[in-house]
């Protein structure tokens, strides 16, 4: 059952349920908008609006007609109906009729204006209104026609003199020919008035005048289409919140109801949703929505209404082969039906094509038809009686059975649909087992939970208990796809199943599942069915169940924020398992090595760990580990949040097509846990490259697929690397709000590594702000004096400890602190930097006074920053040199720094998708830089080229030549170990990493003309 509290008070069935507000079409707005300021500029426009029924096409012209409105348009709006194919002008008439209702008598002949006499012709009722208002005399009918169509032209004209004209006219394939000839005339001549026509019809349903129409349009550039498509499963789940008020994301389960069965449609979603409230299927109690299992589906009236007014134009032999089709199921093939009804093909053919024309099927390939509408074949299928349907579906899979004798394993989810339909229920069993195996081998999860329910159903109606085996297959796919309770429920059948039949082995697994699906809640549980399936393991004494109990309890400990305990675990099951050659095993003891080994403070081994891991997932073909051990091994790369205080394993810019292959792993297996693992993990590697607009979107789809599957671990994790990516970009309060609900969340999961990730970056964020006490209340909670600088968690507050003491003047203690950070490190060899803990040691230094150690230390920070191509930590080391050469009045470097500072800056804010994100970045980052006196000329001219000396431009322009190292030493009479040392100064003050961007640089500041192929 689903439920979710609403924000109002009324019942909401007082008013109709449908969206307020209109999903999924931004563009198409912003299209219609720019054709709203063309007309306002006296640029005539025609477009036209197509679509299936009930896609939004009205609901779209709803919106743009209020903000044409509100723009000061006269708008005109009439209809087609399907009546009026054959009645002349009818959507013109419809029009007039409308507008001219609006009018009192007296002025409907000062609104008409000289057209009176013949607009008339078409609104005869005037006559009743203007008793002397007199037509003008006939002419020949092509004559009256030419006549009457100026007359229309003139008289929309004549309105929009005075204010932009809005003309609507829906469903015009329900259009007469005549209004359609004068729409192609109109089209012509509004271009020079400021008039936009919108038309909208069913692109099902267009007749060949219309078509005719849209051709001419096409060929002489008259009109723009939009098609509206159906919307995304993400657009109805934003559209069920706005319909429900809703915070939070729709359920999983409901979505996976609704959205196949009205394929995005809306209006078929408003009237699924009336038909599931008016049958009790979703209540409204005690300001609650609640949604009930759905045992059978209520098709609404005006679908019923549409099918029966359809199926009514077809013959017997017709209705027996559709009812036969609508038997099959949503496809059916033309050699099935051909043996189920015994028609010849020529004969069957003529059949399909009535089918066609009612529009109720439609051809999908050689063999293969489909229903046009989901809620088409229900409708159908509503009108027989359960006993025929039985037997027709037994008369399907019998006949089914037969024909594909010779290929069974491709049609046993079939076979299993209609046995079961048919209540032959040993056949549905079987047939529904293999068919759910086969689904969930090929991860499809959805599908094998349809199949597992039908095998399970099957056996109750066998008087059979339920099979285990069945029973935690269907747990896993209910697992997979986020479904906590029902996996719960089948996972704690199982035990007391294997408990009462004193099966050892299957206890133990079911305590592993559970402890594994309790990971995703609460951590506190999971610890205590591990720790019991540990104990039973030992008990059964298989070595192999020994070393998976050991890996689960190690993973556990490691999330707990013993790490180190959590690496004893595992080290044991690899031996096990090294043992026993058991690959899989291995895979799976790697693969929490490294996320042990990663928590603990040493990024290298654990690196190691998941390359090995991520080979043997490969070796064994099996994805879903894949994805766990790609997106696990993100975070060790340089400058990523979560380990920017640690000597990395690889590059940022390495990992991220590892990360997007996860990412599209997880998808394509519909491991919804796991790709809301590998989205927040990449957005932990794009964050600090200044790819803000794509670790955003990273991040935020992350936090969706969590909430959707309620995965409380993964919405935590979400909601702290949003924080982070937010203080990033100088956003404190959305930081701070995004790291307050992350560490909250953690606390009730009971998951001490994200509480320590949240305390750590909530605490420098607070201090950015000034917030010193609630910064260090934050890391009292988290950190002892006492405690060491090992783990993940213990630097990363160690970090936010020292940035609030260099932030209230404790210049000493950062300095201790940034000297035990350094000290601690692992990996760290004679040369190697840590740009972020040197970048803190050298501001420091500089606050103590010692310059001369701050500006080496700050350097050695930058060029590995610059190396890394961690940009926002390049301009934040750029900023701190700045001040430092300010501090010692060295303005030409302080003016360099700063404006290297702020390139890095703008081309940063390029990158942040929203406008006023942007301008927020920009003001608090500029203010982070010193204040320095207005330059010189000199100086001015210099900070022109990106503050590069006269030297310095000089090597970019014959860089920009194409001229070698020694050869620009030859020319500027200087060694090459100089030029070395120029070219490396222009890389770190331009931000650049390649002599072409030198060279495209400096020809586009004018220092050299760019050489041509031809050129010596």
């Amino acid at each position: 059952m689903w439920s979710a509290q609403m924000s109002m008070n009324v019942p909401p069935l007082d008013r109709p349920i449908v969206s307020p507000v209109l999903v999924g079409r931004m563009w198409e707005l912003v299209t219609l908008e720019r054709a709203l300021r063309a007309v306002q500029h006296g640029q005539g426009q025609c477009i036209v609006l197509a679509g299936d029924a009930g896609v939004g096409k009205s609901r779209l012209l709803i919106e743009i007609r209020q903000r044409a409105e509100a723009q000061h348009f006269l708008t005109l709006q009439g209809a087609c109906f399907e009546p009026d194919s054959s009645f002349p002008y009818a959507p013109l008439v419809d029009t007039l009729r409308i507008h001219l209702a609006q009018c009192a008598p007296p002025n409907i002949r000062a609104t008409l204006g000289p057209l009176a006499s013949e607009i008339v012709k078409l609104l005869p009722e005037l006559a009743l209104s203007l008793p002397d208002l007199q037509p003008t005399p006939a002419l020949d009918p092509e004559a009256e026609r030419r006549r009457l169509f100026e007359s229309l032209i003139q008289y929309f004209i004549r309105l929009a003199a005075t204010q932009p004209l809005l003309i609507i006219l829906e469903d015009l394939h329900w259009s007469d020919n005549i209004s359609l000839d004068f729409l192609h005339l109109f089209a012509r001549r509004l271009s020079a008035h400021p008039i936009l026509l919108l038309a909208s019809y069913r692109r099902d349903e267009a007749p060949p005048r219309l078509t005719h129409l849209l051709a001419q349009f096409d060929r002489e550039r008259l009109a723009g289409e939009i098609t509206l498509a159906p919307l995304t499963r993400a657009e109805v789940d934003s559209m069920l919140r706005a319909i429900f008020d809703l915070p939070a994301p729709i359920k999983a389960e409901f979505l996976d109801l609704l959205y196949p069965l009205t394929e995005g449609n809306p209006f078929a979603i408003e009237e699924v949703l009336k038909a599931l409230i008016t049958a009790g299927t979703i209540l409204y109690t005690a300001g609650r929505w609640e949604i009930r299992p759905l045992e059978e589906l209520h098709i609404p009236r005006s679908v019923q209404d549409a099918v029966q007014r359809r199926t009514a134009q077809l013959g017997p032999v017709a209705q027996e082969v559709l009812t036969l089709a609508v038997v099959a199921g949503r496809r059916f093939s033309f050699a099935l039906l051909r043996e189920l009804t015994g028609l010849k093909e020529q004969q069957l053919l003529q059949v399909i094509k009535q089918l066609v024309a009612a529009q109720l099927v439609v051809e999908e390939s050689t063999d293969q038809f489909v229903f046009r509408h989901a809620l088409t074949r229900e409708a159908v299928y509503a009108t027989l009686l359960q006993r025929e349907r039985a037997a027709l579906h037994q008369r399907v899979a019998e006949t089914l059975e037969r024909v594909s004798a010779h290929a069974l394993d491709r049609h046993e989810g079939d076979l299993a649909y209609h046995y079961y339909a048919a209540e032959m229920w040993a056949k549905a069993l079987q047939y529904a087992r293999r068919a759910g195996e086969q689904a969930q081998a090929l991860y499809a999860p959805h599908e094998a939970i349809a199949q597992f329910n039908r095998a399970l159903a099957a056996a109750q109606r066998m008087s059979l208990p339920p099979p285990m085996d069945l029973l935690r297959a269907r747990g896993r796919a209910y697992e997979t796809v986020g479904y906590f309770e029902a996996a719960r429920g089948d996972y704690e059948q199982v035990l007391s199943a294997a408990q009462a039949a004193h099966d050892g082995a299957a206890e133990w697994q079911a305590l592993i599942d559970l402890g594994f699906l309790w990971a995703s809640r609460e951590y506190a549980w999971t610890g205590e069915y591990f720790q019991r399936a540990l104990e039973l393991a030992r008990t059964l004494g298989d070595p192999a169940t020994i070393a998976h109990s050991l890996n689960r309890l190690g993973n556990w400990y490691a999330n707990v924020e013993q790490p180190g305990e959590g690496l004893r675990y595992h080290h044991e099951a690899l031996d096990l398992f090294q043992a026993l050659n058991d690959q899989r095993g291995l895979a799976e003891t790697l693969d929490l090595l490294g996320m042990a080994s990663q928590m603990n403070g040493d990024v290298i081994q654990s690196y190691s760990a998941y390359r090995r891991a991520i080979d043997l997932w490969r070796d064994l073909g099996d994805r879903r580990g894949l994805v766990s051990s790609l997106a696990a091994s993100l975070p060790l790369c340089a400058a990523n949040y979560l380990h920017n205080l640690d000597v990395p394993a690889t590059g940022l810019a390495e990992t991220t097509g590892a990360g997007e292959e996860a990412v599209r792993l997880a998808r394509e297996i519909g491991w919804r846990a796991g790709e809301a693992f590998a989205l927040f993990n990449l957005a932990l590697c794009l964050g600090p490259l200044g790819e803000y607009a794509e670790a955003l979107e990273a991040a935020q789809t992350a936090l969706v697929c969590a909430e959707e599957i309620q995965h409380r671990q993964w919405i935590t994790a979400a909601h702290a690397v949003l924080g982070m990516l937010y203080l990033d970009v100088l956003a404190f309060d959305a930081a701070q709000s995004h790291l307050e609900h992350a560490r909250a969340l953690s606390g009730e999961v009971g998951s001490r590594f994200w509480t320590g990730v949240t305390s750590g970056y909530l605490a420098v964020t607070c201090a950015a702000q000034s917030g010193f006490e609630r910064a260090e209340a934050i890391l009292n909670d988290a950190l002892a004096n006492d405690t060491p600088m090992r783990t993940q968690n213990q630097r990363l507050c160690w970090y936010a400890r020292a940035e609030l003491a260099l932030a209230r003047g404790q210049t000493e203690t950062t300095l201790r602190i940034a000297d035990g950070l350094i000290a601690s490190a692992r990996h760290v060899a004679a040369q190697t930097v840590i740009p972020r803990v040197w970048a803190l040691r050298g501001e420091a230094l500089a606050a103590l006074g010692n310059m001369c150690e701050a500006e080496t230390v700050l350097q050695a920070a930058q060029a590995a920053a610059f190396e890394q191509g961690v940009r926002p930590l390049l301009w934040r080391i750029h900023a701190a040199l700045g001040k430092l050469y300010q501090a010692q009045a060295r303005r030409d470097d302080a003016q360099a720094e700063c404006s290297a500072a702020r390139e890095i800056m703008q081309s940063l804010a390029t990158n942040i998708p929203n406008a006023a994100l942007r301008r927020t970045f920009i003001e608090r980052a500029m203010a982070l830089l010193p204040h320095l006196p207005v330059p010189s000329t000199a100086r001015t001219e210099k900070q022109k080229f990106g503050g590069l000396t006269a030297r310095q431009c000089e090597v970019a322009a014959l860089i920009a030549q194409g001229k070698s190292n020694r050869e620009i030493a030859d020319e500027l009479v200087i060694r090459v170990r100089t030029v070395e040392a120029h070219i490396t100064r222009i890389f770190n003050k331009l931000g650049f990493s390649s002599r072409a961007q030198i060279a495209v640089w400096a020809v586009e500041k004018g220092l050299a003309r760019a050489t041509r192929d031809d050129e010596p």
